[in-house]
């Protein structure tokens, strides 16, 4: 049968938010038991006391120490770029998908003026492009089953620093701020030194403002 301690631990490492806030002690322990208590009576089927569960989670805060401080590599705030009206096709993998990949990628030949990226997964293929081309691509994809497509999307690129690759928490750092303020990603892409995050429309000048707010005051 679980403790009142073990179920507090289950609870926690459940949400990065608490673990990270709980690690850090940013976060009011009297508070925190009285928000998780319904939940802990259900999980143990019994009646707890208010300071039961605070002596639970003084004794859980002592000893959780993040295992990485994250690093930030970041000297300078990084270039951001935003692209708008780009649509996205998700497509079931096909041999005959496969062959219409020149087709698809020589749309998108044309320097700077299309965004263009083909994500091929296990199970299926994510095209991204700019609204310009989504006729043309319709035209080439009109034998292939496509899963799911959304139009009104934008993007936003973040250039990386070279350290990037080889520093943990670098895509967290930005995840987690945008996740906190309720912004939902439809798609992010990376590349060597780019990490792009896919949006609606609606949400782009959030999230916009959001990741330019990390570095006024970088950490």
């Amino acid at each position: 049968m679980l403790t009142v301690p073990e179920a507090a631990e289950k609870i926690i490492n459940r949400s990065r938010y608490l673990s990270e806030a709980i690690s850090k002690g940013i976060i009011n322990l009297s508070a925190l038991a009285r928000y998780m208590k319904p939940e802990l009576e259900e999980m143990l089927a019994k009646k707890i006391s208010d300071p039961a569960i605070f002596m639970a989670l003084n004794r859980l805060a002592t000893g959780m120490k993040p295992k990485h401080v994250f690093k930030n590599i970041f000297k300078t705030p990084p270039d951001m770029i935003v692209r708008s009206n780009l649509i996205e096709i998700t497509l079931t993998h096909s041999e005959s998908l496969i062959e219409k990949y020149p087709m698809l990628l020589k749309m998108s030949n044309t320097k700077d003026k299309y965004f263009f990226t083909i994500t091929e997964g296990v199970f299926e293929t994510t095209i991204i492009a700019s609204k310009d081309l989504h006729k043309a691509i319709r035209k080439v994809l009109k034998d292939e089953v496509i899963v799911a497509e959304f139009k009104n999307l934008s993007s936003i690129t973040i250039r990386l620093p070279k350290d990037a690759i080889l520093t943990p928490g670098v895509f967290y750092f930005f995840l987690k701020s945008l996740a906190w303020e309720g912004v939902n990603i439809i798609e992010v892409v990376s590349a060597y030194l780019e990490f792009t995050l896919i949006l609606t429309d609606k949400e782009t000048n959030r999230a916009f403002s959001i990741l330019q707010s990390l570095f006024v005051n970088p950490v």
